[in-house]
């Protein structure tokens, strides 16, 4: 039986996704200008040499104790810096700023209100994350919401890895990049909550006075085409049709607009590589490029996508992931100190009341 049904749901799904027609890129909001998917947008990265610089920020976070009014989290930002495939010394940073934040509830106003303090591990590096009056959200904001359902505190607690990505990157491009250098940021540069668009104004204003280009690169991509398909999907059967191979670029969009002021790509960078990416450049940057830099920008990009672990993803995006990211066992050790230190004040039990408001989804998961 089971077999039949399988059968059955790969033949509807042959049905539903048709690709005869790729339409053009799609992205719901007519601020965006589309360019068609035809063979003459892919453009061939070739390889050249350059000194430019590229700098790469991604973050981390995790929960270390959570109830529905309170979420005690571990944030760490991390940046490595590459000319090409090779490794270059930071100056004056360091490449990891790690902090503890705490986010609780309070009423106010008629509403419930989520606010969040701000405890770096080390107290000099404080001027490098954001500020704590910019991490206070009404529970009803819908730059949080999702659907009809009052924000859930964790998500909004995951905000001040959010903020602190684009905080450190100011000081990144301001204290370690130079005159045409890059700086790769992981993911979209849409911004999407309240007050982000302050963090990533002081980072266009601090790369504009370097004169330094900043760009993001997306692991996944959820953009359609007019037809249904996914965007990365039609330009990789373009590709195809069209007998474009080895590393290349396509110019799929462009917005102004204060969240989203980017030329947006889809780009392979290796000629081996089965994947091909979502890549953004803040578009007041690209404006200044001709296509010369615009060809060195990828072929930089391209030089750190060769490595053996991911061919076709930079390197640099691949290192900061694996010292960003926060590890159970990284948030285990300080739940220890945090649950050590309510017992040694005699709060356990003040706290644990709360807690058991919303753990009971992990006993049954332990007792499975």
């Amino acid at each position: 039986m089971s077999v039949e049904v399988t059968k059955k749901v790969v033949e509807s799904l042959d049905k539903y996704v048709t690709d005869e027609n790729l339409g053009v890129p799609f992205f719901g909001d007519p601020r965006y200008i589309t360019y068609p998917l035809t063979s003459s947008g892919f453009k061939m990265i070739e390889d050249v040499d350059s000194s430019r610089k590229i700098a790469f920020v991604d973050g981390g976070n995790q929960e270390i104790l959570g109830a529905p009014n309170f979420s005690i989290q571990l944030n760490r930002v991390y940046f490595c810096l590459f000319n090409g495939k090779e490794r270059l010394q930071i100056k004056s940073l360091p490449n990891k700023i790690e902090f503890l934040s705490l986010t609780h509830s309070i009423f106010r106003e008629n509403d419930i209100f989520y606010e969040t303090s701000i405890f770096p591990l080390k107290d000099e590096l404080r001027e490098l994350l954001p500020d704590e009056v910019d991490l206070s959200f009404s529970s009803s904001d819908r730059t949080v919401t999702v659907g009809t359902m009052r924000a859930d505190i964790s998500r909004v607690a995951s905000i001040a890895r959010r903020f602190s990505e684009w905080a450190f990157a100011s000081h990144v491009v301001g204290r370690e990049l130079s005159e045409g250098d890059i700086l790769v940021m992981d993911g979209s540069l849409q911004t999407a909550f309240k007050n982000e668009s302050k963090y990533s104004k002081r980072l266009y204003e601090t790369a504009d006075s370097r004169r330094i280009i900043v760009t993001g690169l997306s692991k996944t991509s959820h953009l359609f085409t007019t037809t249904g398909l996914s965007l990365i999907g039609a330009v990789r059967k373009l590709a195809d049709e069209c007998g474009v191979s080895g590393k290349w670029y396509f110019k799929v969009a462009e917005v102004a607009n204060f969240d989203h002021c980017a030329v947006v790509f889809v780009t392979k960078l290796n000629n081996s590589s089965d994947y091909i990416f979502r890549y953004e450049v803040y578009r007041e940057h690209f404006l200044q490029l001709n296509e010369r830099e615009t060809n060195e920008i990828f072929s930089q990009l391209s030089k750190n996508s060769v490595d053996n672990s991911f061919p076709g993803y930079p390197y640099g995006l691949i290192d900061a992931d694996y010292f960003a990211r926060v590890r159970k066992d990284d948030a285990e050790k300080f739940q220890v100190l945090v649950l050590s230190e309510m017992s040694k004040r005699g709060k356990w039990e003040k706290f644990l009341r709360h807690i058991r408001a919303s753990d009971a989804h992990a006993v049954l998961d332990s007792l499975g």
